[in-house]
């Protein structure tokens, strides 16, 4: 595993930790009540969006951190950060 998928697994695994409730994808529309399977399908879609979330926003962190670490950020105006 690159260096870079190894950092970006660790930080999607800090996201997953600080998340309040852990949704897992249903196995099949039997056990929601009714036995709707449009209930089921939209309830995989939005847990499947949420761990979705997760990924961009560990990447998004990465990129960040490497772009701190190779050359600083660059602030509004392309400048370097005021702060």
């Amino acid at each position: 595993m690159s260096d870079r998928r190894q950092r970006i697994h660790e930080l999607v695994l800090a996201l997953l930790a600080q998340q309040k409730e852990l949704e897992l994808l249903a196995g099949d529309g039997g056990g929601l009540a009714g036995g709707d399977a449009g209930n089921w399908i939209e309830r995989n879609r939005r847990v499947v969006q949420r761990y979705q979330a997760l990924v961009r926003s560990a990447v998004t962190l990465d990129a960040l951190v490497d772009q701190e670490v190779s050359g600083g950020f660059q602030g509004p105006g392309g400048g370097p950060d005021p702060g």
